[in-house]
């Protein structure tokens, strides 16, 4: 492989950029110092990262490269630089999880995830921001992400930071955390890669919870092969959190093959209903892809999405309390209005509302697994609206069409806990992304992996990236 220029060394994809690092054609610490460099000069105007970790990232990338000078190789992370959301604990930097209460607090040890990363000798370049712990909003009192594709455009929640540093060249991949579509909706705002895995494939040791029976772990990157190099690094049971699961993992990386032609199932009844015109012309085009690929794509009925996307605020809302009962309300005055609001939605619910809630959750998943008994995968977009304004996305909490447009395709398949990939599939008028979403049944991480990388094979939106803003 030629070595890119050092103009555009930041947009390779992570599989390029271990494959420099392997060969030695270019040092990982070469790669982070170069790394750091564009961090410095870009971040005061994107505003992605909460802490910048370079000296202990340069040690990180020093030690990547003894080992490889011995021969001794860690794996496809070896040396290069990601980044990671902070709500994940370092022991080596604080963990704020967008909050100011918690903006001092430094964990003895690493979350399971970091800690996996480390092993396999990726570096860490910092930790990113996120909305106040996790939920809609930034607190007011902290930066908000930039758009890097337009600033006008919204840049997504809870993994903004995620979707920014990683669409903008900041890092070659990174982790975010999904509870009612964090991964998902930053990496169709910001034009990456994004896979959610099924809820309990990655461990949430050492992650500050937003809901803990919704909360999801994982990769968001430059292209589905990337997200499997990382998957396979992070996944698996860990002891420390007993919902982890004892499922197999697999090679994700080398079983990027499909076995299988996909069908794949489609609500149009759904779409027409809830997404704007520009996301149903973005599914249509896609459908065609897929069918100039061979697949199947069939009519379906994805029963109760709506009905669970509306009734995930409250089952949100309970957990969150729990979540946060030290601190709330006993400091209220510190919490911003979004998430506070959610606090009391949640303290304001009884014992017979959240019996009620669990059943129908208990149901709807239930229904979703018989529909994904019939079909392989289904068809949703990343986000209902077509790369919504940050205006726009103003009214989210008193536009009922918007708030369904939004959490329709995300929320519900948090509430089930199915595994999905979201894909960059398109463009506005305005030249900013537009993002398709795979979901599979549970644990098939593998499949919608595979069929993410087969969509890419076929397109080119997931290598194109936005202008440079020094020019």
């Amino acid at each position: 492989m030629t070595m890119a220029a050092p103009t555009d060394l930041h947009f390779l994809q992570l599989h390029e950029i271990s494959h420099l690092i392997r060969t030695r054609t270019l040092s990982s610490r070469e790669v982070t110092e170069a790394m750091l460099a564009r961090i410095d000069d870009l971040e005061p105007g994107l505003r992605a990262f909460a802490t910048v970790m370079a000296e202990s990232a340069l040690v990180e990338a020093d030690r990547a490269d003894a080992l490889a000078a011995r021969g001794d190789w860690l794996g496809d992370l070896h040396g290069v630089p990601l980044a990671v959301k902070d709500l994940a604990n370092t022991h080596d930097a604080p963990t704020g999880a967008g909050t100011t209460i918690h903006a001092d607090f430094r964990p003895e040890t690493d979350a399971t995830v970091v800690a996996r990363l480390r092993r396999a000798g990726a570096v860490i370049l910092g930790k990113l921001r996120l909305t106040e712990g996790a939920f809609t909003g930034h607190h007011p009192d902290l930066p908000t992400p930039v758009n890097p594709w337009d600033t006008a455009t919204w840049s997504g929640v809870s993994s903004s930071g995620s979707g920014v540093a990683t669409a903008a060249g900041l890092c070659f991949g990174s982790l975010g955390s999904d509870t009612g579509g964090s991964i998902r909706l930053p990496s169709a705002a910001n034009g990456v890669t994004g896979l959610k895995p099924t809820w309990g494939r990655v461990s949430r040791h050492g992650i500050f919870g937003l809901a803990p029976s919704l909360d999801h772990i994982g990769p968001m990157t430059r292209s589905a092969r990337d997200a499997a190099i990382v998957l396979e690094a992070i996944a698996g049971h860990d002891r420390l959190d007993p919902t982890s699961s004892l499922e197999p993992t697999a090679e994700y990386f080398r079983a990027l093959r499909l076995s299988s032609t996909p069908l794949v199932g489609f609500d149009r009844e759904l779409a027409h209903a809830h997404f704007d015109e520009a996301t149903n012309a973005m599914l249509e085009t896609t459908i065609e892809t897929l069918s100039d690929l061979g697949w199947r794509v069939v009519d379906v009925t994805a029963a109760g999405l709506a009905q669970a996307a509306e009734e995930w605020t409250a089952l949100c809302g309970i957990e969150t309390a729990g979540v946060h009962a030290e601190t709330f309300p006993a400091r209220a005055e510190e919490y911003g209005p979004d998430l506070s609001g959610l606090i009391e939605i949640g303290r304001g619910l009884s014992a017979v509302d959240y019996h009620r809630l669990l059943e129908s959750r208990r149901a709807f998943t239930g229904r979703m697994r018989e529909l994904m008994d019939d079909i392989d995968l289904l068809l949703l977009p990343g986000i209902g609206v077509g790369s919504p304004t940050i205006e726009q996305m103003g009214e989210l909490g008193t536009d009922p069409k918007l708030f369904r447009a939004v959490t329709i395709p995300t929320a519900p398949i948090d509430s089930c806990g199915m595994p999905s990939i979201t894909l960059p599939a398109g463009w506005t008028e305005r030249g900013t992304p537009l993002a398709a979403q795979f979901v599979a049944g549970d644990f098939k991480e593998q499949l919608v992996l595979a069929a993410g990388h087969a969509f890419q094979q076929a397109t080119d939106f997931h290598t194109r990236h936005p202008q440079d803003p020094r020019g």
